[in-house]
């Protein structure tokens, strides 16, 4: 889940300055108290998954520009990387098309064919059996996501900004801070504390629209003390396509981190996603931005 993947991609360092963005609110709407918050956070939870569902009927082009910086903060190397994203047997694959918005060269472009043929025939070969572990497994993944989604709510302490517009749709503008001394359920939510965060929530759809994540002190993981470093950030900006789903339109990732104290990644990432198309349907396929809102 997308969410969810905002607060997991910190410890995949591939990530969160003070916020300095200013937003314009609309005339102010009655506040919203904590518990109703809280129980609007619940809900893009439930929303969040549907999303996840219908995901997989579409297929995507992910562009990702990697920014590698020095100690000064200036870029040493760019890599840019896009992709064509396929769903296969419940599977989302990364098919590579293009580096440096360059084609890929046959030898490489025959790799990737070669790749997603040999995914293709082992799922065509996977016993019933098999199958089903695999799916348990997914599904458990996701169940685990959605309850990291929905501690968020009982995590922090929340503020009521205001209403703000964003791409012609209204959005509710919320704060969220750590609650002092909340002591998490979820093992992977034990990184909550380390992160405030702002998000712009639609208010027709309660689905989240805009993120902003920010570490707010090291967080340390994994057999290697792989550290990120306070000031790390990630936005996260998602769109409705085909008057049925939300799907991720644009992530930015800026990240300080090391590794075992021996080697430091100071990376600027920018991803974004266009062309949705639905593949499982016989509604009308309508580009990422261009699909019509509802009023």
């Amino acid at each position: 889940m997308l969410r969810h993947a905002a607060f997991c991609l910190v410890l995949n360092a591939s990530l969160f300055p003070q916020q300095a963005a200013t937003h314009a609110a609309s005339a102010p709407d009655p506040a919203l108290s904590q518990e109703q918050i809280q129980e609007l956070i619940r809900k893009t939870a439930g929303n969040d998954m549907e999303n996840d569902k219908k995901q997989r009927d579409y297929t995507y082009i992910q562009r990702e520009e990697l920014h590698k910086l020095d100690g000064k903060g200036q870029t040493k190397s760019v890599e840019i990387k896009t992709s064509e994203i396929l769903e296969i047997y419940g599977e989302p694959v990364e098919r590579l098309v293009s580096k440096d918005d360059k084609p890929l060269p046959e030898k490489d472009a025959k790799k990737e064919e070669e790749k997603i043929q040999k995914l293709i025939d082992r799922r065509k070969n996977e016993s019933d059996d098999e199958r089903r572990k695999r799916q348990a497994k997914e599904e458990k993944e996701r169940e685990e996501n959605r309850k990291f989604v929905l501690e968020v709510a009982d995590a922090y302490n929340f503020h009521f900004d205001g209403v703000e517009m964003l791409d012609g749709r209204e959005t509710y503008v919320i704060d969220g801070e750590p609650k002092p001394g909340y002591e998490p359920h979820l093992k992977q939510a034990k990184i909550l504390p380390k992160f405030r965060f702002r998000a712009w929530i639609d208010k027709d759809e309660a689905e989240w629209k805009k993120l902003d994540i920010q570490c707010i002190d090291t967080v340390s993981w994994g057999l290697f003390i792989a550290r990120i470093h306070k000031g790390s950030r990630i936005i996260i900006e998602q769109t409705r396509v085909n008057q049925e789903v939300w799907l991720p339109q644009h992530i930015s990732v800026k990240v300080d981190a090391r590794i075992a104290l021996l080697k430091e990644f100071n990376l600027n990432d920018d991803i974004t996603y266009r062309d949705y198309k639905k593949f499982r349907s016989e509604s009308k396929i309508v580009p990422l931005g261009e699909a019509p809102e509802s009023k």
